[in-house]
Order: C-alpha cells, then sequence, then structure tokens
C-alpha cells in the first residue's frame, strides 16, 4: 500500500496518544498538595481533549484504508513514550508532560508531516497540524505554570 509508513505512523501516534489518555488519568487522579484543585481540573481538561483527539485519528486511519491499532498491547508495542511511573511529584510531573508533548510535536514535524505530505493528503496535514497546536499550547502553559512556581 502506498501510504503503508502514513498508516504505521498514525497508529505510532494513536499508540503514544493511548499512553497519554492512560497517564493524564494517572496525574488527574493521584496528584497531590497545595495545586491539587487546579492541576486536577488541568488534567481533566486535557485527557478529554486526548480522548476526543484519539478518535479522530482512528477514523482518519481508517478514512485512508488502514486499520487502527485498537488492544494496550499493540498500544505499549508501538508507543514511544513511556508510562507514567509511581509516585510522580508534581514538578516530575509537569517537566515529563513537556517532555512528552514535545516529542510527539517532533515526531509528528519530522515525519507525520512528510509522509502526509509525500500522499498528497491535506486532511491528515491539516489533523497533524491540530494536534501540534493543541500540544504547543499545552507546553507554553505548563512552562508558564513551571515558571510561576519557581
Amino acid at each position: 500500500m502506498a501510504n503503508q509508513k502514513l498508516i504505521n505512523f498514525l497508529n505510532q501516534l494513536l499508540s503514544n496518544y493511548f499512553v497519554m489518555y492512560v497517564k493524564l488519568h494517572r496525574y488527574h487522579w493521584f496528584i497531590q498538595g497545595a495545586h491539587f484543585f487546579q492541576l486536577h481540573k488541568l488534567f481533566e481538561d486535557m485527557y478529554i481533549t486526548v480522548a476526543k483527539d484519539i478518535d479522530a485519528l482512528a477514523e482518519r486511519i481508517l478514512m485512508i484504508d488502514g486499520k487502527p491499532l485498537a488492544t494496550m498491547t499493540k498500544y505499549l508495542k508501538e508507543t514511544t513514550l513511556e508510562e507514567a511511573s509511581a509516585d510522580d511529584k508534581e514538578d516530575e510531573i509537569m517537566a515529563k508532560l513537556i517532555e512528552d508533548y514535545s516529542q510527539i510535536i517532533n515526531e509528528i514535524k519530522k515525519e507525520g508531516i512528510r509522509y502526509a505530505s509525500d500522499q498528497e493528503d491535506e486532511p491528515t496535514i491539516d489533523l497533524l497540524v491540530s494536534f501540534q497546536g493543541k500540544l504547543e499550547k499545552y507546553i507554553w502553559m505548563l512552562n508558564a505554570y513551571r515558571a510561576y512556581e519557581q
């Protein structure tokens, strides 16, 4: 299939988004401290957005004649992210989210957009650019929060 590299990339991205979805739930559930209410809500907002993006991504894979991965085993095999570790502290959580979001952005820019461009697949390019923009906004917000706390 001519677009197999693109489909493979999108499935890797889907896997990363599922790992982020679980990670954000973990952070939402286990956050503690003076900023509990603010961060509890932020992580909930983030995982709700990720859930919507997961659905859009899986549907896009189907639209370009691919099959989205649909098991945790496959997600964990294909992800380029690490699962959340136990007992993360607030600053570690923020740093890890910035690192994960930055990694996904770099993968979108270096691989995803290129593969979609090779296929002249403008809708997939648009989808990836919209994901990139959301993640860049989260990085900006998390960095601004960390600057205030230091």
